[in-house]
């Protein structure tokens, strides 16, 4: 059990560090080695205690012990040598077991700071490690901690889904097993405890580690006690992860080692580019693979049978392909997996669904929050239940347990259990229990068109409409298509007008003439969002102009109501009906053949009605939202100071194009400044190198907590108080950065100064004619006023007062958002 002592102390080790290694990933590797090497150092001293020799540390390496190299007669710069020295040095240490070895392959110290050093070591020294139990617990926290940061890697998978996939994988004792991209070895640890619950004899209800895990407290602890000790060793060979990246192997072999692996099967290997264990085969895989293809893609052996250069087709093909003739695999995958029209996509889907696939697991869009709100399915492999059946099983999870903001706070409602149940059934029985978030589709069905979709909302429609008593219809039964009368203008051609011109997602111009002067439906073609809920259906009124990215419906409504229509297509997920790779689009075809509920046309007036009602509140607080602004009564006593005296005011260090990389240290510009002051999730499209942000924090500075930057192009004047320690940097042009803030001035108040000043004062703070931008040199002249401090913070305390009222509208908006989506949801028979 974890306790707050260690807790702290892995803090400290990690502020200790951040001055001079801000990736999160590269502090826990510190720290890791640092545990371990006092872990190796401990274990000697209680060898020696119980009248045996140390091992760890003898010979040539005694010189490396702990009580060397913490010696009060030892400098901190010759500190920094030795322990350079031993962990570079470790692992040719020939009385070490091999694992001890291997994890310090490769191993290194990043940075050259002695009083780093030696405050770092003093905080690991304070660790005391006898058993490795003590030390695992250390070291989960420590990863949960990596699990937390969203620029560690890659998207780490939550536990509580890692569990789900193992649940429904069901492995047993004597199946192997593998990760093929196993990070820090978190499925292969999951189905090692589902095993050993399997085989617990306290295990009387038959818990799965997902059912175990979600217990606050543990019925039982002692785990695999029906397994005899050569059943054990079985089951720890039987264990097999890869990754390319050897900071990840060293996370996994530990992790491993101390979950009970004293001799762990982790290999650094590139899977995709490899074939050096391509003749290897498993009973079961499970994995969460970086799907992020390099510029210019993957470059495979010719070995796949699939041709492709991008990642998540080879690995999805490569797992499929090392699956022994019983074999099963549970696989979390993007979406372009799962509906891209590719060939290598549909030739892929192909091969799954005839041999491999018995469900698809699709999850919600915030699974991955707070670093990412990417859409993802789980393909659950079984080859074979996959002979036996000709029905594809589609499980649909709205709510994992937790909700898909930032936080992802626990919820009521989680619907994990019932689809592992589902599945369970399905594979036992061939057959499915009726259920909201499950159906079953015939492999003919999905075959049926040539591109094996796997979007099981695509077949579930005419599913649904089954268990509802209205009549389904096709949209172009019910409405006429008026495509041919849209005419798109370009930029330079068109005249301003009065007359709104509309495109895929809304009126992006107003012209002087019109095309059409009635009320009619638009739907987005191309260059629109198709999610359930993207609003790809808007109603246009009056006199306007349409171009030819958005097709013109006029329903036919003796059949259908207009408002009825648009609610029934935004509710729906259309990515199904999407086709185009480079240029995705809902082509007329597809959009006559969408089939929608349609009941009478008085039912519809009802629902018509009772959603208008709602829309009503939900406009009267977006009212509230939208017109909010903080005021500050200002006094004539107060003393107006140009906002220079009290601040310094700057921007960044240059970062030349070149200088961008894949993965890395994020890069703020005036988007993310923007996305940030709205409370959104930055959607990060830059990124610098650890390695250039290091040197620059060394040698200038980066922003700190309680700093401000302000947008200084584009969307000008938009503000962002620095809230977290996170590493980042910023564009300089397109951002000022307000720092070293005078400590009678409050970092939130002059925020809100700047909020209400630099609006106001834009013409004059700005400089171009075409393209605008706020300056330095005039910001720091923008006179503003400054109050003592507790006149300051009474201020700010008022519009935080106000600022939550406006938030409990926001929330007002959310609920009542749902209710219109609950209310078209029985439409639907959910």
């Amino acid at each position: 059990m974890l306790d707050t002592q260690t807790k702290r102390r892995i803090d400290d080790c990690r502020d200790i560090l951040v001055g001079k290694l801000p990736d999160p990933k590269a502090q826990i590797e510190q720290i890791t080695i640092g545990l371990i090497y006092k872990f190796m150092d401990d274990m000697d001293k209680e060898a020696v205690e119980l009248g045996g020799s140390a091992k760890f540390f003898s010979g040539d390496f005694e010189k490396y012990s702990w009580d060397n190299l913490i010696n009060p007669k030892v400098t901190a710069a010759e500190m920094l040598a030795l322990y350079s020295e031993a962990i570079v040095q470790m692992d040719k240490n020939p009385n070490i077991p091999q694992l001890f070895r291997d994890i310090f392959k490769n191993a290194y110290l990043p940075y050259r700071d002695p009083e780093t050093l030696k405050l770092f070591l003093k905080t690991i020294g304070e660790f005391e490690y006898t058993h490795s139990e003590k030390l695992g617990d250390a070291f989960e926290y420590l990863l949960s901690v990596m699990g937390s940061q969203g620029d560690a890697g890659q998207f780490r998978t939550p536990r509580h889904i890692i569990d789900f996939l193992v649940a429904i994988i069901d492995p047993d004792k004597t199946e192997t097993i593998l990760d093929p991209a196993c990070g820090t070895a978190g499925f292969l640890i999951s189905a090692y405890k589902h095993i050993l619950l399997k085989y617990s004899k306290d295990n009387k209800q038959g818990l799965n580690i997902y059912e175990y895990n979600k217990l606050e407290k543990k019925p039982f602890n002692n785990l695999g006690d029906l397994l005899t000790p050569d059943d054990r060793k079985k089951l720890i060979q039987n264990f097999v992860g890869y990754d390319i990246s050897p900071d990840m192997v060293r996370l996994s072999l530990v992790n491993l080692y101390l979950h009970g692996f004293n001799t762990p099967n982790i290999h650094e290997y590139d899977t995709l580019s490899s074939e050096e264990r391509w003749n290897e085969s498993f009973d079961l895989v499970l994995a969460n693979p970086p799907f992020m293809s390099p510029k210019g893609g993957i470059r495979p052996h010719k070995k796949f049978t699939i041709s492709s250069n991008r990642s998540e087709v080879l690995f999805v093909d490569y797992i499929a392909e090392h699956l022994n003739y019983k074999g099963k695999a549970g696989i979390i995958v993007p979406e372009g997996i799962i509906f891209q029209s590719g060939t290598a996509y549909k030739d892929l889907r192909k091969m799954l669904v005839e041999n491999h696939l018995y469900a698809v697991v699709s999850l919600p869009a915030g699974v991955f929050n707070p670093y990412s709100g990417v859409k993802t399915s789980i393909l659950v492999m079984d080859k074979e239940v996959a002979k036996k059946q000709d029905e594809i099983l589609f499980i649909k999870i709205d709510n994992d347990g937790y909700n898909l903001g930032a936080q992802r706070t626990a919820v009521k409602g989680g619907q994990l259990e019932e689809a592992i149940k589902l599945a369970h059934q399905f594979v036992e029985t061939g057959e499915l229990v009726e259920s909201s978030i499950a159906h079953l589709v015939t492999k003919a069905e999905i075959a049926k068109n040539g591109d094996f979709n796997l979007s099981g909302e695509r077949y579930r429609a005419n599913d649904i409409l089954t268990q509802t008593n209205f009549d389904t219809e096709e949209l172009g039964e019910i409405v006429e298509i008026l495509d041919n009368l849209r005419k798109p203008i370009t930029k330079s051609d068109r005249t301003e007008g009065q007359y709104p011109y509309y495109g895929a997602t809304g009126i992006l111009d107003y012209v002087h003439d019109y095309i059409f002067d009635e009320k009619l439906v638009l739907v987005g073609e191309d260059g629109a969002k198709w999610l359930s809920g993207d609003k790809t259906a808007f109603i246009a009124e009056g006199k306007y102009w349409v171009n030819n990215h958005a097709h013109v419906l006029r329903p036919i409504r003796t059949k259908v109501l207009d408002l009825f229509l648009v609610e029934m297509l935004n509710y729906m997920d259309l990515s199904p009906f999407i086709t185009g790779v480079t240029v995705p689009k809902l082509n007329q075809a597809k959009l006559r053949s969408i089939q929608i509920p349609l009941p009478p046309l008085s039912i519809q007036e009802e629902i018509v009605a009772e959603i208008d009602g709602y829309q009503k509140i939900i406009d009267g607080a977006k009212a509230v939202v939208d017109n909010y602004k903080p005021k500050i009564d200002i006094d004539p006593n107060w003393e107006m100071v140009e906002l220079g005296q009290v601040c310094n005011i700057t921007s960044s260090r240059r970062i030349f194009k070149d200088e961008y990389v894949d993965e890395g240290v994020p890069f703020y510009r005036t988007k993310e400044i923007v996305e940030l002051s709205r409370g959104l999730i930055p959607s990060l499209e830059l990124f610098i190198s650890h390695e250039r942000y290091t040197e620059i924090k060394e040698n200038n500075d980066i922003p700190k907590p309680g700093d401000i930057l302000v947008s200084a192009v584009a969307t000008l004047g938009v503000s962002w108080i620095v809230n977290h320690n996170n590493p980042f940097y910023f564009k300089d042009g397109n951002l000022v950065w307000i720092k070293d803030i005078k400590e009678d001035v409050e970092s939130i108040y002059l925020k809100l100064v700047l909020d209400i000043f630099i609006p106001n004062q834009i013409h004059i703070l700005s400089a171009g004619a075409a393209y605008q931008a706020l300056t330095i040199v005039k910001l720091k002249q923008l006179e503003i006023p400054i109050p003592d401090i507790e006149t300051q913070r009474q201020i700010v305390a008022q519009i935080e007062n106000e600022q939550a009222l406006v938030n409990a509208n926001k929330q007002l908006i959310e609920i009542f958002e749902q209710k219109i989506k609950d209310r078209i949801a029985k439409v639907w028979g959910e």
